[in-house]
């Protein structure tokens, strides 16, 4: 990516406007990507994010208003391309009994597969302003509800307030596991994370279908 795509309302090397102000946006993401991934937000300048797309500051804020924001755009990018990889995971499940291990399988592959992704979900955006940590509260709140969604949906004698109680610990658990992984140095196997992962999902299962309120 280049100045080349940056310029005045008219059409160049056949692209629209806002065909190039959306790929200015992809650029500087892409390169917010790969310095947040690895030299860390707080490191991290507009300038340099800048310098990585190869673009002018001027560029940064037609797209994000300020570095938070982009931060911002960044995670948000990043849930909704792993929500919907575990959602169509669960979905292809022909059994329930599939749909933990698919769908723990997909999530943790995405952040394994992409560490630099991984980093900037589960430690970049952490306590950076009460604004972000909202938004990933929700995101948190989120997958717990899908959890609990599934278990009410498919495991009988559930008590709606326990199940989504336990759900919400085995979304802390997942992203926990995540977090060690990478702050070890991703060390071990995601195979094994993986594993862990279902087992624990397994017996929760059990456990919310025998509690009673």
């Amino acid at each position: 990516m280049t100045r080349s795509i940056a310029g005045s309302g008219r059409r160049y090397s056949g692209l629209e406007p806002e065909e190039r102000k959306a790929a200015r946006r992809r650029a500087l993401t892409a390169a917010a990507i790969q310095l947040f991934g690895t030299q860390g937000y707080t490191s991290t300048t507009v300038k340099q994010i800048c310098q990585e797309a190869d673009l002018t500051q001027r560029y940064f804020y037609e797209s994000f208003k300020d570095r938070e924001a982009c931060l911002t755009a960044v995670y948000e990018g990043v849930i909704a391309e792993v929500t919907g990889l575990t959602l169509a995971a669960i979905d292809d499940a022909s059994q329930f009994e599939d749909m933990a291990l698919m769908g723990v399988t997909a999530f943790v592959h995405h952040f394994t597969a992409d560490p630099l992704q991984a980093q900037i979900v589960m430690i970049e955006v952490v306590g950076v302003s009460p604004d972000l940590e909202k938004t990933r509260y929700k995101v948190l709140s989120d997958f717990a509800d899908l959890v609990g969604t599934v278990w009410l949906q498919n495991v009988s004698n559930v008590d709606r307030r326990v199940a989504f109680t336990v759900a919400v610990g085995m979304v802390g658990a997942v992203n926990h596991l995540l977090v060690d992984w990478l702050l070890s140095g991703r060390k071990q196997d995601p195979a094994e994370l993986i594993a862990v992962c279902v087992a624990l999902f397994e017996a929760a299962r059990d456990r919310v279908s025998t509690t009673s309120p």
